[in-house]
């Protein structure tokens, strides 16, 4: 038995009597055809207890569950939202930052001991294969381990599915599309963002990105884009100038302002837009001086729903 466990480690990288019209008042409404759901809205690697890291949830209305960036706190966010980490069977990476990537392990461990019963599959950049390989090294005692002592885990919920991708449709199956492409998060390279299209409705996640005509291009015309956001924050006079120079770069360099999301919308057009990866008022006011579409700041378990209406649920309401 040992030996099986560890060679798989290694692989890793109403039928009704009478026809009767349906009671209104009881019939529950039908799924919409396309559900987001924010399960971390912060950025960077420092940690927030208010806003978890990177991590996007797309379901369709026939049960297909796509994960977006896998940030710290994932798993704690999906539970509190109800599905099981063993329910994700489908991760897509924008690029491999630390902070959108560390839960990575929960969702591997933790979904295999749910019920897990496939591989794991992961899409992402060039790196991506060789970094799942090494995480089934990392924890081969405990997969061994366990693998050993309970006899309902499978040996194929602990394997992973690599693919390192290139731009272009990398997903297509049940009539769900997705669509990587290439954006500018400075000497991140590759970085992509993703569209997912599904029974006529679309949407888009820019991924950490500097402006980008590129996404723009990709983008045009979807129901909801999900779009990075950073702004330089105020002089502080306990800050060192080389402080200061190293911020401004990284806002520079490597992200996008709301000045510049607003152009983005502009071209984009989408039925609506929301911040994550960072957002708050102050950019939400900055992108309105030149922007007049609909403008949501994102945070952690806002749902949206897309169909021939978009219904925005914030957590709790």
């Amino acid at each position: 038995m040992k030996k099986t466990w560890l060679a798989a480690i290694l692989l890793i990288g109403c039928v009704s009597l009478r026809a009767q019209a349906p009671d209104t008042k009881t019939a529950p409404a039908a799924a919409p055809p396309l559900k987001v759901t924010i399960l971390g809205s912060g950025s960077g690697p420092r940690v927030n207890l208010q806003r978890f890291g990177p991590s996007l949830l797309v379901e369709t209305s026939t049960g297909d569950k796509l994960l977006f960036d896998c940030g710290r706190g994932f798993a704690q966010r999906l539970t509190e939202y109800g599905v099981s980490l063993g329910a994700v069977d489908k991760l897509f990476l924008t690029h491999l930052h630390s902070d959108h990537i560390l839960s990575i392990p929960d969702l591997l461990l933790v979904g295999w001991l749910e019920g897990r019963k496939t591989p794991l599959q992961v899409w992402g950049p060039e790196g991506t294969k060789r970094m799942m390989n090494y995480m089934g090294q990392t924890f081969e005692f405990d997969i061994r381990v366990r693998g050993d002592f309970d006899d309902r885990l499978t040996k194929a919920g602990i394997l992973s599915s690599s693919t390192d991708i290139q731009e272009g449709v990398i997903y297509e199956k049940n009539s769900v599309r997705v669509t990587a492409f290439l954006v500018d998060h400075g000497p991140v390279k590759p970085a992509f963002g993703y569209r997912v299209d599904y029974a006529g409705h679309s949407v888009a996640m820019s991924g950490d990105t500097r402006f980008s005509e590129n996404l723009i291009k990709h983008s045009r015309g979807v129901d909801l884009l999900i779009h990075e956001v950073a702004r330089l924050a105020p002089p502080n006079p306990k800050q060192t100038e080389r402080d200061r120079a190293q911020q401004e770069k990284i806002v520079r360099d490597l992200h996008t302002t709301a000045a510049q999301t607003a152009v983005v919308f502009t071209r984009v057009k989408p039925r609506l837009a929301v911040y994550s990866h960072g957002g708050d008022s102050a950019d939400l006011a900055e992108a309105q001086k030149t922007y007049s579409g609909p403008l949501e700041i994102g945070e952690d378990l806002m749902t949206i729903e897309i169909g021939d209406e978009i219904a925005v649920r914030r957590r709790g309401k």
